[in-house]
């Protein structure tokens, strides 16, 4: 069930203390003079930037479809993430290359005491925030929200890499390790933007979403009528919080055209109701063939051919393949 807290209000607050702890993180960094903070601060630019692109693709998503775009506008949270990606990659490359740097011209590192307390506490808060999104961004379908959350709580684990790394430093008084952990975080944080591109890309080549899929045929299955024979061709596209399902479903073949717009109506209204409102569901229904009798649930019906074998579950390997099913 979707929160009652407008997504966009979550995401302007997010950004506005994303911008605080930045601001934090650049005294730290002024403080201590650490490349390992400076990594820090700089990803935490990334984090603010990002942010405000994901209120926009939010903002975006929310608007009704038009004739330019009849799907609606929900494709932008995937451009969204795979923006925030980007931006990520740039700054973990911009980290490797300070960090490379300090090994030639190692820094003067003072006051680390101070700048590991500023570090813990902005990490603390940050995982919080990413928490947050992504609960609400789970709430909502949000791809756009999920990734900021993501990134947010990956900030936060390289806030605790960093945070030992500069206790490390603090009692060994090995400047150079300093350089050591902000290559580490470097390349952690590579990683990060590397995956939230390549789901990107997934949304936007409308990759089958197996998890959805999943979570859609146990309510088909607990709730379906006996008249109800097949289900096939089952395809899945998202466009932002919005899902757009086609699916072919098998019915008696002498059934009327109202009989049968009222069964396809069902089966919408039943994915709308039980599993998401923002579903929009095209079912094409086919008539029943003489061998659909093995797996056909209807008692007593007048045309059968073949005696009924056993009731066929609907699962992900059988209802993606485009054709008719039998026992």
């Amino acid at each position: 069930m979707k929160s009652k807290i407008n997504p966009l209000k979550v995401q302007a607050w997010v950004i506005g203390i994303g911008t605080l702890l930045m601001a934090i993180k650049f005294i730290a960094h002024l403080i201590t003079q650490s490349n390992a903070i400076l990594s820090d601060a700089l990803e935490s630019i990334i984090n603010v930037m990002a942010g405000c692109f994901a209120f926009y693709s939010l903002w975006l998503s929310k608007k009704p479809k038009d004739s330019n775009h009849p799907y609606g506008h929900g494709k932008i949270e995937f451009i969204s993430a795979g923006f925030e990606g980007g931006m990520i990659i740039i700054a973990a490359l911009f980290i490797l290359f300070e960090a490379i740097h300090s090994f030639i011209e190692p820094p003067g590192v003072k006051n680390l005491d101070i700048g590991i307390c500023l570090v813990a506490v902005s990490g603390l808060i940050n995982y919080i925030l990413g928490f947050y999104l992504i609960k609400h961004g789970k709430m909502h379908h949000s791809d756009a929200m999920k990734a900021d959350g993501k990134h947010l709580q990956t900030d936060t684990y390289t806030s605790i890499g960093l945070v030992a790394g500069l206790v490390l430093v603090y009692y060994t008084k090995l400047l150079w390790l300093d350089a050591v952990i902000a290559m580490l975080m470097g390349l952690l944080i590579l990683t990060t933007g590397y995956g939230l591109i390549r789901k990107s890309l997934a949304g936007l080549m409308d990759e089958a979403d197996t998890d959805v899929i999943a979570g859609l045929l146990p309510v088909f299955n607990e709730n379906r009528k006996d008249n109800w024979i097949d289900l096939h061709n089952l395809r899945l596209v998202k466009y932002g919080s919005n899902f757009h399902i086609d699916a072919h479903v098998t019915l008696p073949w002498f059934y009327t055209l109202q009989q049968s717009h009222e069964e396809v109506t069902a089966i919408e209204r039943l994915a709308s109701e039980k599993f998401h409102e923002d579903i929009e569901l095209f079912i094409h229904a086919d008539p029943c063939l003489p061998f659909s009798c093995s797996i056909c649930q209807l008692i007593n019906c007048a045309e059968r051919k073949h005696p009924f074998v056993k009731r066929l579950e609907w699962t992900m390997e059988n209802t993606l393949k485009n054709e008719k099913h039998r026992a």
